[in-house]
């Protein structure tokens, strides 16, 4: 999907941003560490992967939007609270400066994306893609630190349970 209209993207991005910022909100410090195997990536590792993306993509668009200051420490050494704080900026900073400095126009300019030419209506679908990819992952290794799972494309798990239903199977 390319978005065509500022409106179409900023009403995706709202909803998955906030179904990002729930994931994140329900992780703990000692869950950062959960991989699903030695050589897995953290259940934390991907959380700042998750935010450090939004700037990291932008600014390919010459989009400066906020990104994690990892220069200061390595991200692992953050906390759950941080992260969340993190991508709240960045998912705000993206709202903020696209609504500021880009139109529908815009939307069809290229910008060379990692050895590709993407029209910016493309990146930010494969921005929302992306982010949605690496929470699915991210709600594996949750479960497997014992967190509750927010639903987003409809309820989980935990949440047919609290609304006295059996999840389906």
């Amino acid at each position: 999907m390319t978005y065509t209209t500022i409106n179409e993207f900023l009403a995706d991005w709202a909803y998955e941003s906030d179904a990002t910022a729930k994931v994140l909100a329900n992780l703990t410090d000692a869950s950062l560490g959960q991989k699903v195997n030695e050589a897995g990536r953290t259940l934390g590792f991907i959380g700042w992967h998750i935010a450090e993306t939004v700037g990291e993509m932008m600014g390919k668009t010459g989009l400066k939007v906020f990104t994690p200051d990892f220069t200061t420490g390595h991200w692992n050494e953050k906390s759950a609270a941080d992260l969340a704080e993190c991508y709240k900026n960045a998912s705000e900073s993206l709202t903020e400066k696209i609504k500021a400095n880009w139109t529908d126009a815009t939307l069809q300019e290229t910008d060379d994306m990692y050895g590709e030419k993407w029209k910016r209506g493309t990146t930010l679908s494969i921005l929302i893609a992306h982010q949605a990819h690496h929470r699915g992952q991210m709600t594996v290794l949750m479960r497997q630190a014992g967190l509750k799972v927010p639903g987003f494309y409809g309820p989980s798990k935990e949440e047919w349970e609290a609304m006295g239903m059996e999840a389906m199977k």
